[in-house]
């Protein structure tokens, strides 16, 4: 062959097509190929293979069937509520996140773009773009950073604030009496320092004539429920209960661009105070049951909660208690309200409520001992049939992958999908500390809700008529004395021969003494009645 000849050219071969997918995975796929809006998961694992033509998805309008994010610490639970939270704010659905480990924060930043995030997104076949959210920050009852989120205990209720407490039966009628009598004298139950007033009240002498009629409030109960408010102070409560009270209407909110709010509820020390958790997710949910409207099945929810470390909602919960969530869960869903519990295992919740939740996302299972093996076999029996080994699917699956299993857009549930899930696109972490305190005072509520007031209520009213009653007894008394020295001095005159006034006694009997003396007495009597009667106590 000459130098100016080429050598013969093979031509091109066309890139060979896509390996088709196994018959199970085009089924799965199939289960998820649903017409109307929703929320993309991530993509289908067959075999350690990951299959981006293969999308797992939620249906927006099944997202008010409630659901639950299970798995080991480590495997991305927080990451798949933050992927669902964005894609629903996105949507133009309000969402609420309870933030115990405070690594949502980061929702509001664009996230970062790097090796890791292209790798995932080109594996699930999505398209990535760093974003940030609108976002909303609380704190509870001022603990932590956000704007406080407060309760008065009027608008608690006994009944609430009785399982809040693990009273018993009697007890918890004897607490609603409590409020009856509140209520029916206008003395307005604001923080928890009048309700204890109030009790201390109708055990006195003085109060327990009021409650005679109606069955009275015995000191064994009332030294029961104090008990029971005083240890629920210890926890932290105090500071959730007083004003101003938070309008859980906030919650709904939308931003300007037609997003919804992401309200992310911070709770540093809550580890420490399950029992303050508890009570707020039972008065949000019941404040929030209460003033909507029922509205049925929408084409997109009012609200979606998320609960994170669901367990600590559950531990050592009275039966009641539970009782009370259950009901909630199973009744809120016709007022357009999703709630999802994030947890480490489904076991972690409540049979009752376990059985209202119909979207699942479960990450991986560990089974290193006879009690986690137990456990990776009740969460395998919770799940429908499906053409995967779970308990091996579960307890082999990565950071970021899930069993996934859904209600379709007729309600019946999808087929069980080994996922692996897409990247979030806001920021995956805590925000700086000096960001998120500039977001918390920037915002429109901060100057709403910030500042405690305490107003007059029952425990000032009660100091206040106490204060009076004391001083009536004082006076009383004086005046007893004062009659038994004239009586005294008037038997002792009769039996003395009379004298003659000395000159003290004609100064001090002069008119201008005596005018000098009534005026002096005036305004000391002032003074005194004001300091007595509170008249012009200074309001906080």
């Amino acid at each position: 062959m000459s130098e100016t000849e080429q050598p013969p050219t093979t031509p091109e071969r066309p890139p060979a097509p896509p390996e088709p997918a196994p018959g199970p995975v085009a089924e799965i796929a199939a289960g998820y190929a649903f017409e109307g809006p929703a929320l993309d998961l991530g993509a289908v694992l067959w075999d350690g293979v990951c299959r981006p033509d293969a999308r797992v998805r939620i249906p927006l309008p099944v997202l008010n069937r409630h659901g639950l994010v299970a798995g080991a610490t480590g495997t991305g639970k927080t990451k798949t509520l933050q992927l669902v939270a964005e894609q629903l704010s996105a949507q133009g659905v309000p969402v609420f996140l309870a933030d115990i480990k405070g690594d949502v924060s980061g929702v509001s930043a664009p996230g970062q773009d790097g090796e890791k995030v292209r790798e995932r997104a080109a594996q699930v076949g999505q398209e990535w773009t760093p974003t940030g959210f609108p976002c909303a920050f609380y704190g509870l009852g001022g603990i932590g950073p956000g704007v406080p989120v407060r309760a008065t205990v009027t608008s608690f209720g006994p009944v609430l604030l009785s399982k809040v407490l693990q009273l018993n039966r009697t007890q918890e009628q004897s607490l609603g009496l409590i409020f009856h009598y509140a209520d029916s004298k206008g003395l307005e139950l604001v923080d928890l320092k009048d309700l204890r007033a109030v009790v201390a009240f109708l055990v006195s002498d003085v109060g327990k004539p009021e409650l005679k009629g109606i069955g009275g409030l015995s000191t064994v109960t009332a030294g029961v429920i104090l008990r029971a408010l005083t240890a629920f102070e210890q926890q932290g409560a105090a500071g959730f209960f007083g004003e101003p009270e938070f309008d859980t209407a906030e919650f709904l909110r939308t931003a300007p661009d037609g997003r919804g709010t992401v309200s992310v509820l911070e709770l540093p020390s809550v580890q420490e105070q399950p029992q303050l958790f508890s009570t707020f997710l039972m008065w949000l949910l019941a404040d929030l049951f209460h003033d909507l409207p029922e509205v049925g099945d929408l084409e997109k929810p009012k609200l979606v909660f998320f609960f994170d470390e669901a367990h600590l909602l559950f531990k050592g919960a009275s039966k009641a208690f539970l009782e009370s969530i259950t009901q909630t869960v199973r009744l809120i869903r016709s007022k357009g309200v999703g709630v999802f519990f994030v947890t480490q295992t489904p076991k972690d919740v409540p049979a009752d409520v376990l059985a209202q939740l119909g979207n699942r996302v479960q990450h991986a299972l560990r089974a290193f001992t006879p009690d986690d093996a137990k456990a990776l076999k009740a969460t395998v029996r919770t799940f429908p049939d499906s053409a995967y080994d779970l308990e091996e699917v579960l307890t082999s699956l990565g950071t970021g992958e899930a069993v996934v299993t859904v209600l379709s857009e007729r309600g019946a549930p999808t087929p069980v999908a080994a996922t692996r899930l897409r990247a979030p696109e806001s920021l995956m972490g805590p925000v700086d500390p000096a960001v998120l305190e500039a977001a918390v005072k920037g915002s429109p509520l901060y100057g709403r809700y910030a500042q405690a007031v305490d107003r007059e209520s029952a425990y000032e009213r009660l100091s206040a008529d106490e204060a009076a009653r004391s001083a009536r007894a004082a006076e009383t008394a004086a005046r007893a004395e004062r009659e038994a020295a004239k009586k005294a001095a008037g038997t002792e005159r009769a039996r003395a021969p009379e004298e003659e006034p000395s000159l003290v006694d004609q100064v001090v009997g002069s008119g201008m003494f005596k005018s000098l003396a009534r005026s002096i007495g005036t305004q000391l009597g002032r003074e005194i009645s004001r300091s007595i009667f509170g008249t012009a106590r200074r309001r906080r």
